[in-house]
């Protein structure tokens, strides 16, 4: 394997690694969404 083709992998794959690393981290520090509270949104309006 010749250096050019050497250097184009190595950069290659360390791109692959950062993008997958950066979302994988995303990923786990996302704050969690706020739910609803699902008991007193099912009450019924009095009428």
């Amino acid at each position: 394997m010749n250096t050019s083709a050497l250097i184009t992998m190595l950069v290659s794959e360390m791109v692959i690694i950062a993008f997958t690393a950066f979302f994988f981290v995303k990923v786990l520090t996302i704050p969690p969404k706020a739910e609803p509270d699902s008991f007193s949104e099912n009450d019924q309006e009095p009428r």
